[in-house]
């Protein structure tokens, strides 16, 4: 059977791009907080691969080759950071490969329901693999966004509260139990209500509105409240209020893309040496992500005759902002530091 149409659509931007995205980051961020190494070399070009054959092998007719890709591909991520974090005793940190394993997981459960072998709604596996991305996006973010603020902003004098990151945490796991074990509606309510408060609180204890003459950071901020959105038009939707369509692309569009560009630029200038700052084409970026979730999430519910068109134009404002992304990023890719180092 071959994936194609929204299925095709939502697998991708989910077990694809996000899933790609979290294996950049990983590897990025375990070779820090760990001091050791992560593939790399000719053992990173072959995780690629394994990625990239996935992608292909999804479109063909042979489904269970593409789940054998992606699961190979998955572990091999998992290997990949748990290595360097068990060799450092870094067992905070061991929660990472866990997740890791549960969205390959939950990746090759959808392929064995798509060719009958086991009783599953794939669109329940979308959900929960976007919870377990979630529940990894509110963990990294609590950890980067206050810290990149105040080491940015000096007068920041951020607060943090030990009670607050839990209630953040455990809401947010309860809402992937719910769609796990598909407790009543009500739960899934509570669940994502709650979450959306303590999260909503949870980012205004950083003060988002001292970063916004800084774009590399507000864009960091506004991403992270369109995972407040999403979790406030979840409840909604367990209200049937409105479709819940609106509440993922809240947090797919506007939370997952904002956030990925926003680390993408800030990964990209440290690395190759450059000043953590945004320069135009990186924010000309950041708009266009920001007006695609506007148009894909709320405009529907204002124009709703018009919503063919409208997802058309979110879709068209998505791909400009990473051709500006690439456009941005590239030439500094394909070029050494400019500070001579090699690092």
């Amino acid at each position: 059977m071959v994936l194609a149409g929204p299925l095709w659509h939502a697998h991708e931007m989910l077990f694809g791009y996000a899933f790609a995205v979290i294996t950049g980051f990983l590897f990025t961020a375990v070779r820090n907080w760990a001091n050791q190494p992560t593939p790399s070399g000719t053992l990173l070009v072959l995780i690629a691969a394994l990625w990239l054959s996935g992608r292909i092998l999804v479109l063909t007719p042979w489904p269970l080759l593409a789940a054998a890709a992606d699961t190979v591909f998955a572990l091999a991520v998992a290997v990949g950071i748990a290595l360097p974090l068990v060799r450092s005793h870094n067992q905070r940190n061991y929660v990472f490969v866990v997740l890791v394993i549960a969205l390959g997981a939950v990746n090759l459960g959808f392929y064995l329901a798509m060719a009958g072998w086991i009783q599953f709604a794939v669109e329940r596996g979308m959900r929960i693999g976007l919870d377990i991305v979630l529940f990894l996006m509110v963990v990294i973010a609590g950890r980067v966004i206050p810290l990149f603020t105040a080491n940015a902003i000096s007068s920041a004098q951020l607060r943090r509260y030990r009670w607050l990151e839990r209630l953040s945490l455990a809401s947010v796991l309860v809402l992937l139990a719910a769609d796990l074990l598909v407790l009543p509606a009500l739960v899934t309510q509570l669940a994502a209500g709650i979450a959306a408060l303590a999260h909503g609180a949870r980012l205004a204890f950083w003060k988002s509105w001292i970063t916004l003459k800084r774009p590399i950071l507000w864009i960091l901020h506004i991403s992270y409240a369109w995972i407040v959105a999403y979790l406030a038009l979840r409840a909604l939707a367990a209200l049937d209020l409105i479709p819940v369509s609106l509440a993922i692309h809240a947090l797919t569009v506007g939370g997952i893309g904002g956030l990925t560009v926003g680390m993408m630029t800030r990964t990209a200038r440290g690395h190759t040496g450059r000043v953590l700052k945004a320069g135009n084409l990186e924010v000309g970026c950041y708009v266009l992500i920001q007006l695609a979730a506007v148009i894909r999430v709320f405009m529907p519910l204002l124009l709703p005759h018009w919503y063919a068109r409208l997802v058309i134009a979110s879709g068209m404002l998505w791909s400009a902002a990473f051709i500006l992304l690439v456009a941005a990023l590239a030439p500094m890719l394909l070029k050494p530091r400019i500070d001579g180092c090699t690092a």
